[in-house]
């Protein structure tokens, strides 16, 4: 496998297949981040495709003070968070909506299909992750990135930090404070 260093070093002198290799190299990871940041796939399938445009762009001016992938993961941070303030904090449907109208009941598709005893538990797991992406869609970009980060993509503090171009404290900050709300915003919900 071709080094990355390499691979830069080639894509800054116009060599479009070495760019291509990068894109490919970190295609996945860049997804996955925008994935469970926004939890929709057009969103992020936009915020990837701004991400490598800007990479794109801006590839001629690396100058190798970082690891590739730490650079590429700070502008899909910086991407998702101007994503965010641009959008607003809009809560986004599943691949799984409900459809249906209120009058009639709803239900999803693959609910017609399974058992009895199946189907509670695909409704209660549903439930479970509309709760959780509520309460992730109402905290703040820094936060919900930190978090999303943190415990769906399973990077460490340091790493974040890195990131995120802020220090570990503040990280630590951010997972802590953004826990604290979920887990409030939650308790709320499941009080009711």
């Amino acid at each position: 496998m071709i080094k990355d260093e390499i691979l830069i070093k080639n894509a800054q002198r116009g060599d479009m297949q070495a760019f291509e290799q990068l894109v490919t190299r970190y295609d996945r990871q860049v997804l996955s981040i925008a994935h469970s940041f926004r939890n929709n796939t057009e969103d992020a399938k936009d915020i990837y495709q701004e991400v490598f445009i800007r990479v794109f762009k801006g590839l001629k001016n690396f100058k190798f003070k970082s690891e590739f992938s730490t650079w590429l993961f700070r502008i899909t941070s910086n991407v998702c968070i101007s994503f965010q303030r641009k959008k607003g904090n809009l809560e986004h449907d599943s691949i799984d909506k409900e459809i249906g109208n209120s009058n009639e009941g709803s239900f999803k598709l693959a609910d017609t299909i399974a058992g009895e005893e199946e189907t509670d538990a695909q409704v209660f797991q549903a439930d479970s992750a509309r709760l959780i992406n509520s309460a992730l869609n109402k905290l703040p970009a820094q936060q919900r990135m930190a978090f999303s980060l943190k415990y769906y993509q399973d990077y460490k503090i340091r790493e974040i930090a890195k990131i995120m171009n802020c220090n570990e404290g503040t990280i630590k900050r951010y997972l802590f404070v953004a826990t604290r709300k979920m887990r409030s915003h939650l308790e709320k919900v499941i009080e009711k």
